[in-house]
C-alpha cells in the first residue's frame, strides 16, 4: 500500500491553534502531511522564514509532518512534490465559497488534484490569523489562539513586550 500524503497550504501569518487543529485531524487520514507555507503578499506581518519557523515549532512533536516554504502556484508545488491531495480548513460559508473557486482553477490547471475540506471546530471557527494580529496589535491577550512562541513573536512585533 502506498503512503497517503497530502499538502496543507496556507500563509499562516501567524499559525493559530485552528491551523494546528486542522493539521492534527488531517494526520488521522494521511500518513504524511507537508505544510506548505506560502510566500504571501506584501501585507504579511511575518516573513516567510519566520512563518516556517513558527509552524515547525508547532509541529516538532509530529514526525510525519514536514514544513516547507513555497512561492508561486499551488499546482506547481503539487507537480514538484508528486502529491495530488490538498487539505484545507473551512471556518465559514465565505471560506467555502473562496475555496470552491480556487479548487475549480486548480483542477483545471492540475486535473489530478483532489481537495479535502475539514470544517473548523465551533470553538475555532471565529479564529483567524488576521483577527489574532488585530488583537495582538492592540495589546490583547492572544494566548487562547496561538502557541506561546507565536504570542511572544507577536508582542515583539508590535512593541508590546512579551505576554
Amino acid at each position: 500500500m502506498s503512503e497517503r500524503h497530502a499538502l496543507y497550504p496556507g500563509t499562516f501569518d501567524p499559525v493559530t491553534f485552528g491551523h494546528i487543529d486542522i493539521l492534527e485531524r488531517a494526520l488521522r487520514m494521511f500518513d504524511r502531511i507537508t505544510v506548505t507555507v506560502a510566500e504571501g503578499s506584501k501585507n504579511t506581518l511575518f516573513g516567510l522564514d519566520e512563518r516556517v519557523a513558527m509552524f515547525k515549532t508547532a509541529v516538532a512533536h509530529w514526525n510525519q509532518c514536514d514544513v516547507v516554504p513555497f512561492t508561486g502556484l499551488l499546482v506547481d508545488e503539487l507537480h514538484q512534490s508528486g502529491v495530488t491531495t490538498v487539505v484545507r480548513g473551512i471556518r465559514s460559508v465565505s471560506d467555502y465559497e473562496h475555496e470552491w473557486s480556487m479548487v475549480g482553477v486548480n483542477q483545471i490547471l492540475f486535473p489530478k488534484s483532489e481537495f479535502v475540506f475539514l470544517l473548523a471546530r465551533p470553538t475555532m471557527a471565529a479564529v483567524s490569523s488576521s483577527l489574532v494580529r488585530d488583537v495582538a496589535r492592540h495589546g490583547g491577550d492572544v494566548s487562547q489562539f496561538v502557541l506561546p512562541e507565536v504570542a511572544t513573536a507577536l508582542a515583539k512585533r508590535f512593541g508590546k513586550g512579551a505576554p
